[in-house]
């Protein structure tokens, strides 16, 4: 649908509001502002000229407006515009890129007040002053008006940038250069496009209530996991790419093995139930997020709103959930205060927990593939391509031992050609980028890696990855005449791989713009809504307890949760022993930034400091 009104802002002669009015559908109407008065473009033919041409046209002309107080300048009725343009900007006469990133960053904080909800704001700036990799050449960040930047401030993100063209719209003459009657050099100019982010609200952890027979249990989610627990990304109704990708591999391994899907149980797990992984699988039991549920005996028909929904909720992903009759209580005195029990859980870190219950199931048919798909939740370093919440999905397949190395193969070179075939999908036609998928042995055992060769992301950015593992180590002492074969995938990177997802924070975004880009069961090249998102640098240094162990993979924990998910990078940079106490520093940089949401300066230097507030009470360092 064509914007219905639209706000020109910073008209110098009119021209391009005048050549604008006139290729425009009529029901479009256009306001075009100035903040001269009528007395100061009464020497100016070519303006006179405009303004004639938009009274005639009935153009709405307004004089004395301020860009950056544009609340001042409409009603509360004259408001919601579709469309606000902003012609190369400019303090005037010999103003410092400074000036003119402070006149941005007015303007997109009062486009705020005037702009329809899913309006967009068209900035047009010369040459190299954006400061993103658009600009050919790109100027250094420092020395560019940083317009990404200072769009977040007004809480906008870059959604489009392309050429600016005068010829689209004939008889506009852009003058004003240093505020003259001379043209700005438009060759190389872009126009960039902002839309509104969705607000940056802290998110709280839910305190979570489940009914388990006739146990009340609550448990407060881990920080570092808000807004990933009970997504339903896998669900009937989702469309979402996680669930397509799964559904496509499925169906393709249906057309050569008979299958058996099996449902998630809960993503809870007691402590007993860990001991069913095998030695090779105990590292990831040491990433598991552990928990405590507490003995719950509020009122359940009390609840607030938004509580009982998540009641709801968890009741339907953890009823089957079993726990010990009598959850043990933590002292003496906490049960005479009347202090809930506790049980310990831990989120499950990986689907293959379940294999062993699976295989020893007195009904498992050999030469049929078992499938499982859930969301798995691991402690884990910060990295491009490495997450705390992913989905994974976990193929099982029995035969007999004697036909151990053919079904293997089989099962491999299947895989294999619908991986290869799911990876060329998005590939423009005559792209020599691609993907290829290897399965690489890792000894001593007999297990592989499944690794991805990708420039998906671009020809300039080769990625190895590890999607996935094949394991054949498993046994069951029902089934002694059988060999099993598991095969582990994660999801996530699959479907970023597929559709060129750089960022995997994306995937879990709340913009609803992210699924818009995927009909159901298409495959299509994903065009982000966010472009070129600053990021911001950060150092931290720390003194560390002699009498406690650092833990990075919990530093590297606690910097996402604190940041929530905008650490995108953590980089060790030296290590320093006093010579006197002999204690140890360590100092680490910090890179923030954002996928999918309006972040600034401000709001990264208020993470730092809170990071710092909590490495020293979780992690007893001390900050220097």
């Amino acid at each position: 649908m064509a914007p219905r009104r639209l706000l020109l802002v910073g008209e110098g002669n009119f021209s391009f509001a005048a050549a604008l009015s006139e290729t425009l559908d009529p029901s479009t109407s256009i306001t075009a502002t100035c903040l001269q008065r009528p007395a100061d473009l009464a020497r100016d033919p070519l303006a006179r000229e405009n303004l004639q041409r938009l009274r005639e046209r009935g153009t709405e002309v307004r004089f004395g407006v301020d860009c950056t107080q544009l609340i001042d300048a409409f009603e509360l009725q004259d408001r919601e515009f579709d469309r606000i343009y902003f012609n190369f900007p400019h303090c005037g006469r010999k103003a410092g890129v400074a000036k003119n990133r402070e006149l941005l960053a007015k303007f997109f904080q009062s486009c705020a007040d005037v702009l329809a909800e899913e309006g967009e704001v068209h900035v047009a700036l010369c040459r190299g002053q954006g400061g993103t990799p658009a600009d050919k050449p790109m100027r250094e960040w420092h020395n560019s008006w940083q317009v990404v930047a200072m769009a977040a401030l007004g809480g906008f993100i870059l959604s489009d940038v392309h050429p600016f063209s005068c010829e689209a719209v004939p008889g506009y003459k852009c003058t004003g250069y240093r505020s003259q009657d001379k043209s700005f050099h438009v060759e190389g100019a872009l126009n960039h496009i902002f839309t509104r982010s969705l607000p940056y609200e802290g998110l709280q952890p839910r305190i979570s209530r489940i009914k388990l027979g006739d146990q009340r249990f609550s448990f407060l989610e881990p920080e570092v996991l808000v807004g990933k627990l009970n997504r339903g990304f896998l669900e009937a109704p989702s469309y979402h790419p996680i669930k397509t990708i799964n559904e496509k591999l499925i169906a393709e391994l249906g057309k050569a093995f008979p299958l058996k899907r099996l449902k998630c149980s809960s993503p809870l797990l007691p402590q007993g139930d860990t001991s069913v992984l095998t030695s090779c699988h105990c590292d990831i039991l040491s990433s598991a997020f552990w928990i405590s549920l507490h003995e719950d005996n509020s009122n359940f028909e009390s609840l607030t709103r938004g509580t009982t929904q998540d009641m709801e909720d968890f009741l339907v992903s953890f009823s089957e959930l079993s726990l010990p009759k009598n959850p043990r209580r933590d002292s003496k005195e906490e049960a005479q205060e009347g202090t809930y029990g506790q049980a310990k859980v831990c989120l499950r870190p990986s689907l293959l927990v379940h294999v062993q219950a699976l295989i020893q199931a007195p009904d498992f048919l050999p030469g049929s593939l078992y499938i499982l798909s859930g969301p798995v939740f691991q402690k884990c370093r910060i990295s491009p391509f490495t997450m705390p919440a992913f989905h994974e999905t976990l193929f099982i397949l029995g035969f007999n031992k004697n036909l151990k190395d053919g079904c293997l193969q089989s099962l491999l070179d299947h895989l294999k050609g619908i991986l290869d075939s799911l990876l060329t999908q998005t590939l423009l036609k005559g792209s020599k980028l691609g993907s290829s998928v290897e399965f690489v042995f890792r000894p001593p055992g007999e297990d592989y890696m499944i690794t991805v060769k990708s420039q998906n992301f671009g020809p300039d950015c080769v990625k190895d990855l590890i999607i996935g593992s094949v394991t054949t180590s498993a046994t069951s002492i029902i089934h002694k005449d059988q060999c099993f074969v598991c095969v582990s995938m994660n999801l996530d990177l699959l479907a970023m791989l597929v559709w060129g997802i750089s960022d995997w924070r994306m995937l879990w975004t709340f913009d609803n713009r992210f699924l818009k880009n995927f009909a159901p069961g298409k495959i299509e090249p994903f065009k982000s809504y966010s472009l070129y998102p600053p990021y911001y640098v950060h150092d931290i240094s720390f003194w560390l307890d002699t009498k406690k162990r650092f833990d990075e993979v919990e530093f590297h924990t606690v910097a996402r949760a604190v940041s929530q998910d905008t650490v995108i990078s953590i980089q060790f940079l030296s290590r320093f022993q006093h010579p006197k106490t002999e204690q140890v520093s360590l100092c680490y940089r910090l890179t923030y930034q954002t996928c999918d949401k309006a972040l600034t300066q401000q709001q990264v230097a208020s993470m730092q400091s809170q990071l710092r507030k909590e490495i020293q009470q979780r992690l007893h360092v001390t900050p220097r």
